[in-house]
């Protein structure tokens, strides 16, 4: 099958719809379940994209979550600690998940308000484990080069049997070339096939040189992931996983605040004020995520005041102050951040060691690199100039 007719475009009245080889050739994709939409496949595209590329450089199964063309979560398959399974609400009866299961637990919990709804991708064969993670929680599709027999199964049980699973070849390599067209005009550019590698991290700027491998794997899956944000764009790693995305923002520093406000939130989430808020047994994952960024949020009284607590709590919690929060944030460390491209001013670091960041990676070539570099210095970090811009439109 070279053509998949799809039931409209971005919006409803975008019609016809349809994906298709220009060659004549099969498309690369099978839909084994459900019926895609046009940003469904753009997402599962661009997600299969990121997560084989982590699997290629990292040696290990990666996921991803996708909303709207941008990864709102990205990691690979390392072991969850006891608070990362308590955030992320797996079942206690899950006590050995499979590395993918987790690499798909973390790029799903790391943004939860993001990634609902969201198209999934696997860069290994779905299991069991993954799927009935999957099979939890709110989201569009998933696609992988494969699925077990029961995992299937799984999915085709989910959102009444219309859930959208797609297999896509693995082997399948696209065009050199690639075009699109806007307002009847059509763009033509040799693919981004930058391969990021070692080589791209030995220019290090910074007094401090020191990188072990932890640091490197997290610097290869933040630029990774920005190969496939849309730009402007920053993200945050830590652990083998993205923790914060600032996606298609007009102004680098607002890239790094929103990256780096959803970084901080993925932290509070661990501090002892909320695993221990006293949620009433009948609210659901969705609603809780929802009570827990307003909780942490800037406006707490809309989740504490009274006629609002009793309808998640069980008691009203304790207030968040902005004193604890900080105090709290004051302990993340050993962050990475990675940008799609130079860095015009020093804020951006100043933004960026509130949320813990160690590590930098950025193409470098600003006017003010020497005030970039300096106020890394200052702050004891690392800093690797890449050469390489990483632009996605």
């Amino acid at each position: 099958m070279n053509e998949l007719i799809l039931k409209y475009g971005c919006n409803p009245n975008q019609k016809p719809s349809r994906v298709f080889m220009q060659d004549g050739s099969d498309l690369p994709v099978t839909v084994l379940n459900g019926k895609p939409g046009y940003i469904n496949l753009l997402d599962a595209l661009n997600g299969w994209q990121l997560v084989s590329e982590l699997k290629r450089e990292t040696g290990l199964p990666a996921a991803t979550s996708f909303k709207h063309v941008s990864p709102a979560g990205a990691a690979v398959g390392l072991p969850l600690t006891d608070v990362l399974r308590k955030i992320y609400w797996i079942d206690e009866e899950d006590t050995q998940l499979s590395p993918l299961a987790c690499a798909y637990a973390r790029a799903r919990g790391a943004d939860r308000m993001s990634s609902f709804g969201d198209f999934i991708s696997l860069s290994d064969e779905c299991d069991a484990d993954t799927a009935r993670l999957i099979k939890r929680e709110v989201s569009d599709g998933v696609i992988a080069p494969g699925y077990s027999e029961e995992a299937l199964e799984i999915l085709k049980g989910k959102k009444k049997g219309n859930y959208v699973v797609l297999r896509i070849d693995p082997s399948y390599q696209p065009e050199a070339l690639e075009r699109k067209m806007v307002y009847g005009i059509t763009f033509e550019q040799g693919r981004q096939n930058l391969v990021i590698d070692d080589h791209f991290l030995k220019n290090i700027v910074t007094k401090n040189h020191s990188l072990d491998a932890a640091a490197i794997r997290d610097i290869k899956i933040s630029l990774i992931t920005l190969k496939y944000t849309q730009s402007n764009s920053v993200c945050y790693v830590k652990d083998g996983q993205a923790i914060g995305i600032g996606a298609g923002q007009q102004s680098r520093i607002h890239c790094t605040r929103l990256a780096g406000s959803k970084a901080d939130n993925w932290y509070l989430r661990q501090s002892g004020k909320v695993l221990n808020l006293p949620f009433r047994s009948d609210i659901g994952r969705a609603d809780r995520d929802n009570a827990i960024d307003v909780y942490i949020g800037e406006w707490p009284e809309d989740v504490l005041a009274d006629g609002a607590w009793q309808r998640v709590f069980t008691e009203r919690p304790e207030a968040f102050s902005k004193e604890e929060k900080r105090a709290w944030l004051d302990t993340l460390q050993g962050v990475t951040l990675g940008s799609d491209a130079f860095f015009p001013f020093s804020d951006n670091i100043d933004r960026a060691y509130k949320s813990g960041v160690k590590y930098v990676a950025q193409p470098g070539g600003s006017i003010r690199d020497d005030l970039v570099i300096e106020r890394c210095n200052d702050y004891g970090m690392v800093m690797v100039f890449t050469g390489i811009r990483l632009f996605h439109h």
